[in-house]
């Protein structure tokens, strides 16, 4: 259980990036031109990254027994 605001933060930062991956995808699949492929690529590069940065910070609060 979560009990520091900061790491309900960090949790709630890993659900939206993993929402942002998903909008991206399913986005990407059901794009009509060639702007809306530039508009996902971004969302999900964007995605994978936070997701990648929330993960580490979450691994840090864990190293310090948070």
């Amino acid at each position: 259980m979560l009990k520091k605001n900061c790491d309900i933060n960090i949790a709630q930062t890993i659900d939206l990036a993993h929402e942002m991956i998903k909008l991206a995808q399913t986005g990407y699949e059901q794009r009509e031109d060639p702007g809306c492929g530039v508009i996902y690529g971004i969302l999900l590069d964007s995605g994978y990254r936070i997701l990648d940065l929330a993960q580490k910070e979450k691994q840090k609060h864990v190293e310090k027994g948070w």
